[in-house]
């Protein structure tokens, strides 16, 4: 009961900050749950199988919220759930490891994308929706190899070309609903080992977070919204770049 509780603190917190700002449930999770020696697997299986919940909770809310765009939602559906059923498999025969480095490095560049941003009036998204369907199977498929990514890549990638962060976010969460059952479903075969607990405990703290998210993305400032998303961008990615520097 007790690891109970701390899984449920644990999935509160990171499921509070995703639902609020797009992004960081993963991120959040998988980097607690590694450090307590959980192997990446499990880790990966553990959060998007909690994820399955959270995220129907949150993409719900959102869209009980007017924060989600139909159009945008059916470009990113199909790549993501085809991208995050990739990673899956990539991430059961190959370390995930591997493409932190390059992960991060985007994310930085995004993050002082979203900052400048913030610091002056919201421009127009551009005319071309091409760019969505490949952003979405790239997101999906690191989201699942590295145990986050999804909101991170997407959700910063469409607020860096100017779509209202409050869709972005309510959007990115509704289709992330998809992604996590193609990506849990894929992970679960290759599962060694007791992981429920963890899942129960993620789901608690989550359950409970979601819907508080999504009121605060309905009520917080938009230039607010992007400077925090860029800023908890940067931390992540200017601390994964540092370990990746020390490890080489």
């Amino acid at each position: 009961m007790d690891n109970i509780i701390q899984f449920a603190a644990i999935g509160f917190a990171a499921q509070l900050v995703d639902g609020a700002i797009g992004m960081a449930y993963g991120l959040t999770a998988s980097s607690i749950l590694l450090s307590f020696g959980i192997h990446p697997i499990v880790t990966s299986a553990s959060v998007h199988a909690a994820e399955v919940f959270t995220t129907a909770v949150s993409g719900f809310s959102h869209w009980r919220l007017g924060n989600v765009d139909r159009a945008i939602f059916k470009r990113l559906l199909i790549p993501g759930m085809i991208g995050g059923g990739l990673g899956a498999y990539v991430l059961s025969n190959i370390p995930g490891g591997v493409v932190k480095p390059v992960i991060s490095a985007y994310l930085l560049v995004m993050a002082l994308v979203i900052l400048v941003k913030a610091l002056r009036p919201r421009v127009t998204a551009p005319s071309s929706s091409h760019w969505q369907g490949p952003m979405a199977f790239v997101g999906a498929m690191l989201d699942a190899i590295g145990g986050g990514g999804w909101g991170p890549v997407v959700t910063s990638s469409m607020i860096g070309w100017g779509i209202a962060p409050r869709m972005a976010i309510g959007t990115s969460n509704a289709v992330e609903f998809f992604v996590t059952m193609i990506v849990t479903g894929t992970l679960l075969p290759n599962v060694e080992g007791e992981m429920w607990n963890i899942v129960l405990g993620l789901i608690l703290g989550g359950v409970f977070a979601a819907p508080l998210a999504a009121l605060l993305t309905k009520r917080l400032p938009v230039r607010l919204l992007m400077g925090m998303v860029g800023a908890i961008i940067m931390l992540i990615s200017l601390n994964d770049l540092t370990r990746a520097w020390a490890a080489w």
